[in-house]
Formats: C-alpha cells, sequence, structure tokens
C-alpha cells in the first residue's frame, strides 16, 4: 500500500520526500543497534540522490568514528560498490568502511559516483561531525558551514552540539544554525519563531534567509514576522555601515595625520614648501621592507617583532635624507619659496629613480606582523582590522612626541625661537643653521614614520608618496600654518568627510566636493581653522 502511493497517489516531489523519510527511519533503526553497519555505508553509496542523502542524514543522526573516514573517502571518490557492499580503496588497497580491516578488491568493482548535490551534503556532513571536534577553531567553522547549509532533518544534531558547546562565538553560529533550520520546518510555529530569532541577530547571514523564506513562505502570519524580522536586521545592518564609515574615515584621517605632521614643521614652522615630503615617506616605506626582509633572512623566529625595529630605523633613513637635503640645497634657499619648490621637485624625481635603480619599478609587499593580522568584531557586519587601529594608535603617539618635542624641549625651544625670530635667536647665541638641519631632519624623520605605517596597509612602490602630498598639504593648510592641533582637526575632518561623500556621490566627485570646500573655507579664513599668535604671526 505504502508503494502504491509512493509511486502513483503524490506528486514526484512528495513521493520522493517520502521515500527519504522511510529511508531514514528505517536507517535509524539500524543506527540505534549498531553504529554504522555495512548496509548503512552501501545505502550511502548505491541507489539514487534522495536515498543516498537520507542514508547520510540517518548515519549523522547517531554518528560514530568510522563515519568521518567513511565520508572523506566518499568526497574523495575513493569508494566503490562489490558483491553487495561498499569499499574504500586506497593506495590500491581496499578496506572494510566499518572495521577498517583490509579485504581483497573484488573483480568488477564500480567506482561510486557523486554529483554536485551529493557533495554539497558529503561536504555539509563533514562540516556537521566537526560540531563536535575538540579544536574550537574547527568547531566555528563548522557552525558557519551549518548556517550556510540549513537543514530541518540536522535540528536534532544540531541541539545535541548546542547542549555541549562551550565556546561563544560557536554557541552563536549554532544559534543562528537552528534557526535557519527551524525556517524550513512544516510547524507553523516553529517558523515563526525561528524568524523572531534571526531577527534579533541582526547578521547578514540572517538577512539572506529571511529574504529566501520570505519568496517562499505562503502562511500570511509567518510573513508578517518575517517582514519585522527583515526591518529590525536592516536597521541593524545600517548601523554597522554607519559606524563603519566613520571608522574608516578616522583611519584615513590618522594616515593623513601621520603625513602631515612632518609637513607642519618643514612647511608650517621653516615656511619650506617640501615637494619631497612623499618621496620621504616612501624611503621610510622601502627602510620598513629591509628589515622585514633582514628578519625574514636571519631572525624568523622573531619576525613578529620586525616592526618594532623597523620604526625607528624608518626615522632614522628618512631624517638622514631630510638633513642631507637641507645641508646641501636648501640653506641656501631660505627666503625663496619658488626656487625651494623647484629643487625639492627635482630631489623628489631623483629619490624616485634611485628607488626604481635599487628595488625595480614595480610595487613590493610587506607583511603585516601576527599580531596585526585579523580583526575585532564589533557588530556583525563591522569588523575594525588590527592593522587600521594599531596605526590609529601610533598616529595619537606620534602626535603626543611632537607635541612634547616641540614644547617642551630645548630643540623645540630653538626651532621656535629660531621660526619667530631668527635674528635674534642668532644674537643671543643659538646655531641657526644648526637648528634649520636639526628641525628638517626631525619633519623628513616624522615623514618616515608615516611610510613604516602605510607599508602595513598597502604595497609600497616609488610612487607611494605622490597619493598623499596634495592631501597633507591641504591638512597643513586647513588646520593653520604651524599648528599641531589644527592639523588633527583637519585630518580627522577631511578624512570623514570625504568617506560620507564617497558613500554618496563615489570617490571622484568626493574629491571634487572636498578640494571646493577648502578653496572656499580659505577664502573666507586664510589663515586656517587655528590662527598662528605671537610675532611670527606678525612677521
Amino acid at each position: 500500500m505504502l508503494g502504491y502511493f509512493l509511486t502513483t497517489g503524490l506528486r514526484p516531489a512528495a513521493a520522493a520526500l517520502l521515500r527519504r523519510a522511510a529511508l531514514a527511519c528505517a536507517l535509524l533503526g539500524a543506527t540505534a543497534a549498531h553504529a554504522l553497519t555495512p548496509a548503512q555505508a552501501l545505502a550511502m553509496a548505491q541507489g539514487d540522490s534522495d536515498a543516498r542523502i537520507a542514508a547520510i542524514e540517518a548515519a549523522l543522526a547517531s554518528p560514530t568514528a568510522p563515519l568521518g573516514p567513511y565520508l572523506r573517502a566518499m568526497a574523495d571518490d575513493a569508494v566503490v560498490v562489490a558483491d553487495g557492499r561498499a569499499l574504500v580503496v586506497q593506495g590500491g588497497q581496499a578496506s572494510d568502511p566499518v572495521s577498517g580491516a583490509a579485504v581483497a578488491l573484488p573483480e568488477g568493482a564500480e567506482d561510486v559516483m557523486n554529483n554536485n548535490r551529493l557533495r554539497g551534503e558529503i561536504s555539509a556532513a563533514l562540516a556537521a561531525l566537526d560540531l563536535f571536534a575538540p579544536d574550537t577553531v574547527r568547531r566555528r567553522e563548522a557552525a558557519q558551514a551549518m548556517l550556510k547549509q540549513p537543514s530541518p532533518e540536522r535540528l536534532p544534531l544540531l541541539d545535541r552540539a548546542l547542549a555541549q558547546e562551550k565556546d561563544a562565538q560557536a554557541r552563536q553560529s549554532l544559534e543562528l544554525a537552528r534557526s535557519a533550520a527551524q525556517l524550513g520546518s512544516s510547524d507553523v510555529l516553529q517558523r515563526r519563531d525561528a524568524a523572531a530569532a534571526l531577527g534579533d541577530s541582526g547578521s547578514p547571514q540572517a538577512r539572506l534567509l529571511l529574504q529566501t523564506r520570505l519568496a517562499e513562505e505562503s502562511d500570511e502570519r509567518v510573513q508578517a514576522q518575517l517582514r519585522r524580522s527583515l526591518a529590525q536586521v536592516d536597521d541593524r545592518l545600517a548601523w554597522g555601515e554607519r559606524l563603519g564609515v566613520v571608522f574608516t574615515g578616522i583611519s584615513l584621517g590618522s594616515i593623513l595625520l601621520l603625513v602631515a605632521l612632518g609637513l607642519a614643521i618643514t612647511y608650517g614652522l621653516m615656511g619650506v614648501i617640501n615637494m619631497a615630503h612623499g618621496e620621504l615617506m616612501m624611503i621610510g616605506a622601502y627602510a620598513t621592507y629591509m628589515v622585514q626582509n633582514l628578519f625574514q633572512a636571519y631572525l624568523p623566529n622573531a619576525f613578529d617583532a620586525y616592526l618594532l625595529a623597523a620604526v625607528p630605523l624608518s626615522f632614522l633613513a628618512a631624517a638622514a635624507v631630510g638633513a642631507l637635503m637641507e645641508r646641501t640645497v636648501l640653506r641656501f634657499l631660505y627666503g625663496r619659496p619658488l626656487e625651494t619648490l623647484l629643487a625639492t621637485w627635482g630631489i623628489s624625481l631623483v629619490l624616485m629613480q634611485l628607488v626604481r635603480s635599487l628595488f625595480g619599478a614595480q610595487n613590493v609587499g610587506v607583511e603585516n606582523p601576527s599580531w596585526m593580522s585579523g580583526g575585532w568584531q564589533l557588530l556583525p557586519n563591522l569588523t575594525l582590522p588590527l592593522n587600521r587601529l594599531v596605526i590609529i594608535v601610533f598616529a595619537a603617539a606620534v602626535l603626543l612626541a611632537m607635541a612634547w618635542t616641540i614644547g617642551r624641549t630645548r630643540l623645540g625651544l630653538f626651532v621656535r625661537g629660531v621660526t619667530q625670530n631668527r635674528a635674534m635667536a642668532a644674537c643671543v647665541g643659538v646655531n641657526t643653521a644648526r637648528v634649520d638641519t636639526m628641525a628638517f631632519a626631525l619633519g623628513s624623520g616624522v615623514a618616515g614614520l608615516a611610510g613604516c605605517a602605510l607599508s602595513q596597509v598597502g604595497n609600497v612602490g616609488p610612487d607611494l608618496g605622490q597619493s598623499y602630498i596634495v592631501d597633507a598639504f591641504m591638512v597643513v593648510v586647513l588646520g593653520g600654518v604651524g599648528q599641531l592641533l589644527g592639523a588633527v582637526y583637519a585630518a580627522l575632518g577631511l578624512g570623514i568627510l570625504g568617506k560620507f561623500l564617497e558613500g554618496w556621490t563615489g570617490a571622484v566627485l568626493a574629491k571634487i566636493a572636498v578640494l571646493v570646500f577648502i578653496i572656499v573655507f580659505i577664502q573666507k579664513r586664510p589663515q586656517g581653522i587655528f590662527a598662528m599668535k605671537g610675532r611670527s604671526a606678525e612677521a
């Protein structure tokens, strides 16, 4: 009678579903008495796709040790069928999938063929087995795999995994996977509760699952809950996107601040229009690249510490080049801004060509240390990269060090004195030429630190500095010439404003809008956000 209904009384899809259910019930009865039986192994390897999938689901209901290796052998196309039983063949040797004992390979054994649907089910089954793995990372990955391929048949397995899972991240993924599986349940109340649970999660995966179910759902009550959950998820995701834009703007602003801090000394305090500032950043980045290579070659076990050595070396390399520039060229051009601009532009071309000759014209890669890899997940759709967070903290540290150097040290006092009144400073015994060299070297060294930081978020190449030099000058002019606090406000403001505009108008129009804003602002307030005070303002 059952066979009659399965073949004639139902639609083909329903008949297939009942066949799978009947086979699963039979196999579950066998599983209760024995773990993995030869009959189960054969059922997973022989028959139509529905029957084989039902056999896999039934075996997963009570997984045992032989099941994992057998499924992996099926995934590797290493299973054959001969004389009414399934065998695993590896390296030319056949073995029994239940006991693992070696057996003779019968003649005429047929290879088991797996279509794409079966391969997906086998992969999902292997991931399901990893839900009980001792390794936390494997359990997290398995829970994510269950979420990507939800199935109501796996609800008992997910319940068992949830009952013993202690890791918070894995539990969260398992709960989402359980709710996703319940969306396909035949129980209306269970589907509605699952939709509500997915709405509370606020994750992008939940949004996709809710949208897919809404297109298939026929019950009006469940449809209403699906729409409410979708609106709830969209609201939470929108907040994640807004916070992501703010963080991206702050990250860009911190990079601009690092680039502009050196210019705040060389241009803001000394009045030198240094068009080679970007190439000094490039030198700092290449110094970081060389330190990385040295650690890889001679200190591979201490590779994670290479950046700690690269920071001072990138500062010293750029500072040395800056001091050489000042002593050989710029000291003869003070008070002549046009000649200074042309000279530094020529130096920038020389430095770029020198780097191309030494390292090649192609970009080179600088790896992040392991402690700067990965990210901190703040929201389901918002992960803050660790390398960006470190650069923000680094920019703040460099800013504080610069403010202390200019405001609290003897060098800072001499720089401020020479900037405000060079003749009077010379009259009281200050070696103004030496102060000029040290100040320019300090600004150049800070540019090298900016290059070191930039090497952690992108490739290093001869044209690295060209991408930031214009923005750096805009930050210094907008913030107020010689004002460190103004540079902070300008860098963060331009970074956040630019990223918000990019979301509405695109990158090109956002750049144009920022330039127009700066032009209008400078026309209304030529001194910038913070005006210079004292004798230097009167000069």
